[in-house]
């Protein structure tokens, strides 16, 4: 592979929160062998005439076997049918900018592993296998007049699996940890698209949350927990679970208590948007779209809430089927009380630090791999612009190879 020189691209200084003046990036060998100077004999150079070069994206929340919103059909799909699917919808992803995900349940190993061998163009693969769920709980797809056991169990278009007791937990996180996930996800709360838990149910008992979080730190890696209300966030700070997912609920004293334990909250405001938008047309019953209202109503204060405690966020969409399309909106609700520089971070170094790829992913610096994105826009004059990429991306580099140009 021949070295990749990027020159006069304009990189963001998030400290003066200002892009600093045009200077060369040179890749070379899929990383970035260093920045300023002069392109090397023999280089390809690519002049972009002062546009905006930023790390690649990463979403910390998203399910690539998500297909349709229609979670029931997701899951009882033929593996290979999901397989297909997934493929497409991560292809989309790398797309809009996104290098790579961080799937909060659902993609298995052979999924990411066909990012890495080349057989998808899409996003690498951050996994965390099923998301664990109690009977009932969050991805407890049946009807309450569904009396069957649960049939849809580790089927790859399934985004969680039922276990129940300390004992069957400890040999799911076993079986996902020995299969390639990089953390554990419980669900911790209820939830709007599950048909049978309130949001303000509180799931698992304190023994089986602690059977995961002793697993996943016998593993050296970390719990991520599916939560929205205050009580259950609480709770999974105390059982000392690190990534917090959604936090619509939050409030000060405990966004204060989770900054000081080391978590990370990854607020994900416009998939609420999205299922108000279209979520009744697309078949979402009456009492997942009251759900929807309780949350969606808390969701800006709660960016403020986590600003205020200095509890770090990273970015996450959890957009399901349909709904993908809004993914862009996400920097826009969050510019309405963040910085441009704290969108950045969030989408960057936080991000990275959550796919425990710290100084790999998520930064512009010598040694890091060059996974990079090509925008026409000042991201400090207008951060929403980077979710409107048909517009403003022109260029993704993955591995140090362009894998996407505007025409």
């Amino acid at each position: 592979m021949s070295d990749l020189a990027l020159t006069n691209a304009r990189l963001a200084d998030l400290d003066a929160e200002a892009l600093g003046a045009p200077t060369t990036v040179l890749v070379r060998n899929g990383r970035i062998a260093g920045i300023g100077g002069e392109a090397p004999e023999g280089a390809k150079v690519v002049d972009l005439n002062g546009k905006t070069l930023l790390p690649g994206l990463i979403d910390c929340h998203f399910h690539v076997v998500a297909w349709s919103l229609d979670l029931w059909a997701n899951a009882i799909a033929p593996d290979s049918l999901a397989t297909l699917r997934a493929a497409r919808v991560m292809e989309g992803k790398l797309s809009d900018g996104f290098t790579v995900v961080r799937d909060l349940g659902g993609a298995d190993l052979g999924l990411k592993q066909g990012v890495d061998d080349g057989f998808i163009d899409g996003p690498d693969l951050v996994i965390c296998g099923k998301g664990l769920s109690m009977t009932g709980g969050h991805t407890d797809l049946r009807a309450r007049t569904d009396t069957r056991p649960d049939s849809l169990g580790w089927r790859l278009g399934n985004m969680g699996v039922l276990v129940d007791g300390v004992d069957d937990i400890r040999r799911a996180c076993r079986k996902m940890l020995k299969e390639g996930a990089r953390f554990i996800k419980v669900m911790a709360n209820g939830g709007v698209s599950s048909p049978n838990d309130p949001i303000d149910s509180l799931q698992y008992s304190d023994a089986e949350l602690a059977a995961i979080v002793e697993e996943a730190r016998n593993a050296n890696t970390y719990v991520s927990a599916h939560v929205y209300h205050d009580a259950a966030i609480r709770r999974c700070v105390d059982a000392g679970i690190t990534s917090l997912e959604h936090c619509n609920l939050i409030s000060a004293e405990t966004a204060k208590m989770a900054a000081e334990a080391g978590c990370i909250a990854v607020p994900t405001l416009v998939a609420y948007e999205g299922l108000k938008l279209e979520g009744a047309a697309l078949g979402l019953g009456e009492s997942e779209q009251a759900k929807i209202d309780v949350v969606r109503g808390k969701g800006i204060q709660s960016l403020a809430i986590m600003r205020d405690a200095g509890l770090p966020m990273a970015f996450g969409t959890d957009l399901l089927g349909q709904l993908r399309k809004y993914g862009g909106m996400e920097f826009e609700i969050l510019s309405r009380v963040l910085s441009p520089a704290d969108i950045l971070r969030s989408t960057g170094e936080i991000a990275a630090k959550l796919c425990r790829m710290e100084g790999e992913i998520g930064v512009i610096a010598p040694g890091a791999r060059a996974d990079l994105t090509v925008f026409d826009v000042d991201p400090f004059a207008d951060v929403a612009a980077l979710g409107r990429p048909d517009e403003t991306l022109k260029m993704v580099v993955k591995g140090g190879n362009i894998v996407r140009e505007a025409a």
